[in-house]
């Protein structure tokens, strides 16, 4: 069962001096991983499933928040594999794009445009890499941020972007690198709006019209625009993989707090096939 990983996850926590965690274990199996904030940990999982965590605790008033992805069996099949591939190459390239002096929105562009090109080549996205980016069309299956500050509080204080424009990276700061993908089990097509756009205007509309103001205008505006309608193949319905670390900017690049967790897919592979460490029930 989820609630068992999730008792032997923070018996390790316990263990090892955590007295508390930093937020709610998510421990999702199978369709759960497509869930974002999953909480209820109660699936038995299957042969053939993947196993997202998303977990961390607090140690010295710092919190943690890393997440990976598993095959239940030890083995990811073909299309795990693919999804798996992307998210990894795409986190890769957000990690790579911090450094001091860089823009935060950096890591985010970073991530979205190897995600956009690894759906673009498994034919998942109905038009080509710039225009899917452009059109933002990655986000149908990749619905949220790239990051977020970390401290003393999973979601720290700190600003994102100061007088409008992304904030610099500077030695000291800490945050999260974690793209994913997600194909909803039941979805067997996702509609695409052909129609251009910036986050930024986006998010400055809301600012200035309010949310539920700023909605309906989008809203409207899908209504006018022409629109593909693009199936999603069975073999991919029901991943859900996300792939987090926590990343310290220093005076000379990063520093990868989390890498002593598994994440290639040899990696992973290899750990699963290793003898339990805790006695079994």
């Amino acid at each position: 069962m989820e609630y068992q990983v999730q008792a032997v996850l923070e018996y390790v926590f316990r263990m090892n001096g955590s007295r508390r965690n930093a937020y709610p274990s998510i421990v999702g199996s199978g369709p759960n991983a497509c869930i974002l904030h999953y909480l209820e940990n109660n699936r038995r999982m299957e042969d053939g499933d993947l196993l997202l965590i998303d977990a961390g605790c607090e140690y010295g008033y710092q919190a943690s928040d890393i997440t990976r992805t598993f095959p239940v069996n030890g083995r990811f099949t073909a299309p795990q594999r693919a999804i798996y591939e992307i998210v990894l190459r795409a986190q890769l390239a957000g990690i790579a794009a911090t450094r001091p002096g860089q823009r935060y929105e950096a890591i985010h562009d970073a991530a979205r445009r190897v995600l956009t090109e690894g759906l673009v080549a498994l034919g998942l996205l109905p038009c080509g890499v710039e225009e899917s980016l452009a059109m933002h069309h990655y986000r149908e299956f990749y619905m949220h941020g790239t990051g977020h500050w970390l401290g003393m509080d999973v979601h720290d204080v700190g600003d994102y972007r100061i007088r409008g424009s992304s904030r610099e990276l500077e030695p000291g700061m800490v945050f999260t690198v974690e793209p994913g993908l997600y194909f909803d089990p039941a979805r067997e097509s996702a509609t695409f709006y052909l129609r251009e756009f910036s986050e930024q205007e986006m998010l400055e509309r809301r600012l200035r019209l309010g949310a539920t103001a700023a909605r309906r205008l989008d809203e409207e505006e899908k209504a006018k625009a022409e629109k593909i309608v693009h199936p999603i193949p069975r073999e991919f319905r029901g991943i859900g993989v996300r792939i987090e670390d926590d990343i310290l900017i220093t005076a000379e690049g990063h520093d990868v707090l989390t890498v002593g967790a598994p994440k290639t897919i040899d990696e992973v592979e290899r750990i699963c096939a290793e003898a339990p460490r805790l006695p079994r029930w």
